[in-house]
């Protein structure tokens, strides 16, 4: 499913998340102005590189080089599915959070996420850029806070596309299990990462996102379900179950 749609309401006006989509396109348009090498030589030096960051993980430099990481992407369409995922599941996400907590789970999602990946494959020269990681936490954030909101998205089949709506935990957790077995299907190439994807770090940024929910939910009691549903949708009438 390539999701177009959260039928899920919010309170407030999502500030963070359209500043993080901000960042990520100005930074983008910014990468734009070198030439293809040009920017390949930026990503070595300002993004995760994980050879140099075995060398010294608890560097200032690894810090920062993991920070820039999550601001660089490869090209438009990387560009563009990862904010797609972080305006769709984000805004709802920070609504429920707030704007404290949230930065800390995007921040600490992507770096979690990168870790993991240089953990799978510590001698990769490979730069490791993208918000796929932080993105990854805030979906497996969303999977439970928001179980049963409807997800509307395309489905592709051959030439037909289809529209359909699904629960997020169906939507969500499919995403996942696809990250997954990627990632499980790539270690027999001799890298954690297949076709340029580090899937490794999507499914570390996912299940670190689903954790400090966890967490989050144990100091800030979630009410009932049903109860939640409730309150949501009488916000907006036009979206039912």
């Amino acid at each position: 499913m390539i999701p177009l749609q959260d039928i899920n309401p919010r309170r407030r006006f999502p500030y963070i998340t359209f500043f993080l989509i901000g960042i990520n396109v100005v930074v983008f348009l910014w990468t734009q102005l070198f030439t293809a090498v040009g920017q390949y030589e930026l990503f070595m030096q300002l993004s995760i590189v994980p050879s140099n960051i075995t060398r010294d993980p608890l560097a200032l430099e690894t810090l920062l080089d993991m920070t820039r990481s999550m601001f660089f992407h490869s090209g438009w369409v990387h560009l563009a599915g990862n904010m797609l995922y972080l305006w769709l599941f984000g805004d709802n996400v920070e609504d429920r959070m707030g704007a404290v907590l949230y930065l800390f789970l995007y921040f600490f999602s992507g770096m979690v996420a990168a870790a993991t990946q240089i953990l799978i494959d510590p001698h990769s020269s490979i730069p490791l850029v993208g918000a796929s990681g932080a993105i990854g936490g805030i979906l497996g954030s969303y999977l439970l806070l928001f179980p049963g909101a409807r997800v509307r998205g395309i489905i592709p089949i051959g030439r037909i596309t289809r529209i359909q709506e699904w629960p997020a935990w169906t939507a969500l957790g499919l995403w996942f299990g696809l990250q997954l077995l990627y990632a499980v299907l790539s270690v027999g190439s001799g890298a954690g990462a297949s076709g340029g994807v580090a899937f490794f770090a999507h499914v570390g940024g996912f299940v670190f996102g689903a954790a400090y929910t966890l967490i989050f939910i144990k100091f800030f009691p979630q009410p009932p379900v049903e109860e939640r549903r409730d309150v949501l949708y009488e916000r907006a009438e036009r979206y039912r179950y």
